[in-house]
């Protein structure tokens, strides 16, 4: 692979650096951080920064130029993830209708669907859940068991989900259920999008050990779902939730990582013990050294999946090694910082950075099981990447 943008590319660089630059909220560059302290003014916040995102043509920078997307290349998409981590840009609220479902839509989804959803997704007009957990079906969702039975022209969703990000204020969801439960586990299992504006239908937010409550348990009592929203064929579901996960598993936050990593550098050039700067201390610019060679190792990791993707079109199985590698470099590099702040652990909003390394630190533990647990992108990486036998 050619490690050298081309001219186009650091235009392309240069005109998202000048954009952000113009765009971000004001005090941004300089730490600030609206509407963390209530959550109904951090979605607002988040709703404001999608619809400016939209009005650049930013918000679907992947998506086809039909489909209301710029059409880019995966290796500027790359240089939008590395620019938008380089100003820790705020987070799209909408991510999961944008790089989850609509591809997905746009790969299996019938026309009337594509009509329908995509404009609002990239709009912001219509937030997105993703229904996949269950309490006894965590990564195994093949055991999944949230039913859906035919009633006339409709189907009644009961059951449960949780761990579904935003549903407190998703609109939609893209939602596993079991329609079959006769044959294998893989089998009787169908998508629906449903609409989440229903009496039947009730969410209960999650506190997190991050003081967050973003993350939900739902609760379907003869909640309705239509045949027009099923997403490739009854009972035939496991390819199509496989096709959104493949989407999932592709994005990779090591430019995130690095990003933390230099703030990590830089506190260390400013922060003293025994007299001299932290960073200043053999054992901690040892540390900082093996850190940066694992993030750098990651991104070529990143780069070599990027390239595969090129060739093929489609995300493949090597976005588990992303995962499994990103988060466990991730891991370390919090834990090393938790080392360095000592005391400072102890505080929350009071701390360095407004708390901001505790919550840091916190969050690469639910990184860990999301999208699918370490052990199961192992197994995805020795099966469908390394082809070894599958254990019978």
């Amino acid at each position: 692979m050619d490690f050298e943008y081309t001219e186009d590319q650091e235009r392309f660089r240069q005109e998202l650096r000048e954009w952000l630059r113009e765009n971000l909220p004001d005090g941004w560059q300089a730490g600030e951080r609206p509407g963390t302290d209530d959550p109904e003014e951090s979605v607002e916040f988040l709703l404001d920064w999608q619809q400016t995102l939209n009005e650049g043509g930013w918000a679907g920078l992947h998506w086809p130029e039909e489909y209301g997307g710029a059409d880019a290349s995966l290796l500027e998409q790359v240089i939008y993830n590395q620019e938008t981590a380089r100003v820790d840009a705020p987070a799209r609220i909408n991510a999961v209708g944008i790089d989850f479902v609509g591809p997905t839509l746009m790969e299996l989804g019938t026309e009337e669907q594509k009509e329908r959803f995509l404009p609002k997704i990239l709009s912001g007009e219509e937030l997105w859940c993703q229904g996949y957990s269950e309490p006894d079906a965590g990564s195994d969702l093949a055991s999944l068991s949230l039913s859906a039975e035919r009633n006339g022209d409709e189907f009644l969703l009961n059951g449960q989900k949780v761990w579904t990000s935003y549903a407190h204020v998703a609109d939609w969801c893209f939602l596993l259920t079991r329609t079959d439960e006769s044959g294998p586990k893989h089998h009787g299992i169908t998508v629906f999008l449903v609409d989440m504006d229903q009496e039947d239908i009730q969410t209960e937010p999650i506190h997190q050990i991050t003081d967050e409550t973003d993350f939900n348990e739902v609760f379907f009592d003869d909640a309705v779902a239509r045949d027009e929203h099923i997403v490739g064929e009854i009972d035939e579901g496991w390819e199509v939730a496989m096709t959104l996960s493949a989407f999932e598993h592709s994005m990779s936050d090591v430019f995130s990582i690095e990003q933390r990593w230099r703030s990590l550098v830089e506190f260390c050039r400013e922060h003293e013990r025994d007299g001299k700067p932290l960073a200043e201390h053999t054992h901690v610019r040892r540390e900082l050294a093996r850190l940066h060679t694992r993030i750098q190792a990651g991104k070529l990791t990143h780069y070599r999946n990027v390239s595969k993707q090129m060739e093929t079109g489609v995300p493949g199985p090597e976005g588990s090694m992303d995962k499994v590698f990103n988060n466990q470099t991730e891991k370390k590099l919090e834990n090393f910082a938790r080392r360095l702040l000592g005391a400072n652990n102890a505080l929350w909003t009071d701390g360095p950075d407004d708390g901001q390394w505790v919550t840091d630190l916190l969050m690469p533990y639910g990184k860990m099981i999301a999208g699918g647990t370490k052990d199961v992108q192992r197994n995805i990486i020795a099966e469908r990447v390394l082809g070894l036998p599958k254990d019978d």
